[in-house]
């Protein structure tokens, strides 16, 4: 028990600690017991991290804040009305085709496997390509389906689309408009003194909107160049598959190659195993080379120097816990807390008593 009480003093005794320690534990209670009624309002604030940069550019330029707001949020409508009308039933059009093609896609591969007891008798058996074909068939059904019927399960409810449709929208108006009031409401909470809780503050309010915003850069450049080199090549479904390039960056080292399966399996039922295909999967392999090594770390200079190892246990962990949301923010939220952990004050614990010296000999 001494260890124990030495320990919470030497990091509890500083009320700059007690203030910040308070505030992350209610933050993170919020999200943890809340986090599904709160999922408009983290949509809505991802939103707001995003279109506040544009809003600074105009105020910086002697635009008024109410005008610069407005201006940004009607942009923001026109592009999401855009991507409603246009491109999402592009998307939809795409998936419905791709998942009655998957049947014969594969019957096709399953003739190219079956192939293969002839050639190796004593190494693989007709009965176990069947069976791995028929399992794989069956998941990429089930998977198709998920993806393209919307279940009630899923959605909830009408009620919940008309809140995402009207309530997120409404919080990125007033998140911009009114920023600067909320945020000294939220203040008034807090003792006078939290200098310390301020600038983790601070720094956490500066590298989550770097994230956002470099990382919606990202999907957008990665999604065009890709539905540029698929369309060059003359690749089916290029739209379909140039969005889910765009989004495998979200997921890092695992996103790419999770989404390299849908391009190859296209681009093999397509092509053949020909140099088109070698073409599709040299582009795709270029384009994820170019933004690991060269892309993510100009957008996300101050992210991508964590390890990969705590990269990966965040998207783990946040991923399994809060779905989509944990996998976008569990890059930011591993910031955080490296964030966190190197601005606690700790007191280094005292020094133990040294030896008195031994004087002469004695006469």
């Amino acid at each position: 028990m001494d260890v124990i009480r030495q320990w919470f003093r030497r990091h509890f005794s500083d009320p700059q600690v007690v203030i910040l320690g308070i505030v992350l534990v209610a933050l993170l209670a919020a999200v943890v017991l809340a986090g599904r009624m709160l999922a408009p309002a983290l949509a809505g604030l991802v939103i707001a991290y995003l279109l506040d940069s544009p809003a600074e550019w105009l105020r910086r330029h002697g635009t008024p804040h109410l005008i610069a707001v407005s201006l940004v949020f009607l942009g923001f409508i026109g592009l999401a009305l855009f991507g409603a009308l246009t491109l999402m039933p592009l998307l939809i059009n795409q998936l419905t085709q791709l998942v009655g093609l998957l049947p014969s896609m594969v019957g096709h591969v399953q003739d190219l496997l079956l192939e293969l007891p002839q050639r190796y008798p004593t190494l693989i058996d007709r009965e176990q390509v069947i069976e791995m074909t028929a399992a794989l068939r069956q998941e990429l059904l089930s998977l198709a389906q998920s993806a393209v019927v919307f279940s009630w399960d899923r959605i909830n409810n009408l009620f919940t689309v008309i809140v995402y449709v009207f309530l997120v929208p409404l919080v990125v108006w007033f998140l911009l408009k009114d920023k600067e009031e909320i945020l000294r409401w939220l203040s008034r909470f807090l003792p006078s003194d939290h200098s310390l809780a301020s600038r983790v503050w601070a720094e956490v309010n500066r590298k989550t909107g770097d994230y956002v915003r470099g990382k919606v850069y990202e999907i957008a450049i990665v999604g065009v160049a890709t539905w540029v080199a698929f369309t060059w090549v003359g690749l089916n479904f290029a739209v379909l598959l140039a969005v889910l390039t765009g989004f495998s960056v979200l997921i890092p080292y695992l996103g790419v190659a999770a989404v390299a399966f849908p391009v190859t399996l296209v681009a093999f039922f397509q092509f053949g195993p020909s140099g088109d295909m070698i073409a599709v999967l040299v582009a795709y392999g270029i384009i994820q080379a170019v933004d690991g090594n060269l892309l993510a770390p100009l957008l996300l200079s101050e992210v991508v120097q964590l390890h990969p190892i705590a990269i990966v246990l965040a998207i783990l962990i946040f991923g399994g816990i809060w779905g989509f949301w944990g996998l976008f923010f569990s890059i930011p939220l591993a910031t955080v807390a490296d964030a966190v952990l190197r601005s606690w004050p700790v007191t280094e614990p005292p020094e133990a008593p040294q030896p008195a010296a031994v004087s002469g000999d004695s006469e």
